[in-house]
């Protein structure tokens, strides 16, 4: 048994399942939680899975990091637009030479966790999950569940499969969760974005789940270029994405449940939208290198638009 002990940093649909997971495995997982926490330390959690439904009656909840105990791996789950309070919670619960996972959304993310904490090491995982949270300590898991571990290296070079990886990866293998190592981070983290970018952005100016956008000719076809200007973005980066990879991403979908995207979630529920993330980073990337990718500038601005109007008055 894996004698790492485990934060997790939002405990919400992603950080919910796979904290939960990595508890019932028998790991020692410790939560951090703000509106219910409440409710799950004194119930606990409990996960609906197309793998098999759970309830962890007693977990170690937190509502405050300086009430938690040093972690060796302390999981990022939080939304992106949180990580302005990241300076003030990691800090308090790693250890030295600790890991963090980031379990996040988007492009650059590590760099900016990297600035935040020294002497540990920063990981960043990409997850291809559908699974919402439906009530407080109540997880709902629809379909899929991998998670593709990079090594972060400063300049996002390519660093290998390091030992750190491949031990994190035993441990949430032991929950049963599928693992992939990649080599090579930065082009991990635009492979997630070929599926990210058109979903999530058309679910939310399209008001469509996943299904919707994929069974009408016109939005099946602005996915596609989509995905394809996501691969000029990479390859501005010196990164190579193949046609095939955006045929297999197709595919997945079309398979997949029908899906409410989470930053279509966000959007119904009047949160802040993972925007600069996702579409801003990458959009700065390319530019930078001296390429303009202009369809996705293009949802970039509207969701811009949206996110302002959706929140004023809140």
């Amino acid at each position: 048994m894996s004698e790492r002990r485990y934060a997790i940093l939002g405990t919400g649909a992603l950080g919910g399942f796979y904290g939960a997971k990595l508890q019932k495995a028998g790991l020692d997982v410790h939560f951090l939680l703000k509106s219910d926490y409440e409710y799950v330390s004194r119930y606990g959690l409990v996960v609906e899975s197309i793998e098999g439904d759970f309830t962890l009656p007693q977990v170690n909840a937190y509502h405050s990091v300086e009430k938690m105990p040093k972690c060796d791996v302390v999981v990022v789950a939080l939304k992106t637009t949180q990580n302005h309070l990241l300076p003030q919670l990691l800090p308090p619960m790693l250890k030295d030479n600790g890991v963090v996972l980031v379990l996040q959304n988007g492009l650059g993310i590590e760099e900016e966790v990297a600035q935040i904490v020294g002497n540990v090491s920063v990981i960043g995982g990409l997850c291809f999950l559908c699974s919402n949270k439906v009530g407080a300590g109540h997880i709902r898991h629809l379909d899929y569940g991998q998670i593709t571990l990079g090594e972060y290296t400063s300049g996002y070079y390519a660093g290998g499969i390091t030992e750190r990886m491949q031990l994190i990866a035993a441990d949430f293998i032991s929950a049963g969760i599928a693992m992939e190592l990649a080599e090579d981070l930065l082009l991990a983290r635009w492979k997630k974005l070929v599926w990210n970018i058109p979903y999530n952005g058309l679910s939310v100016i399209l008001n469509a789940r996943t299904d919707e956008l994929m069974a009408h000719v016109h939005t099946r076809k602005l996915v596609e270029q989509l995905m394809h200007e996501v691969a000029t973005g990479a390859k501005s980066s010196g990164r190579i994405i193949p046609d095939s990879f955006i045929q297999t991403m197709l595919d997945y979908t079309v398979k997949m449940k029908p899906y409410r995207t989470s930053m279509k979630i966000d959007y119904d529920e009047r949160r802040p939208l993972e925007v600069e993330a996702i579409f801003g980073n990458p959009l700065r990337k390319a530019q930078a290198a001296g390429v303009n990718l202009l369809q996705i500038n293009c949802i970039y601005q509207q969701l811009k638009f949206i996110d302002a109007k959706s929140r004023v008055g809140k």
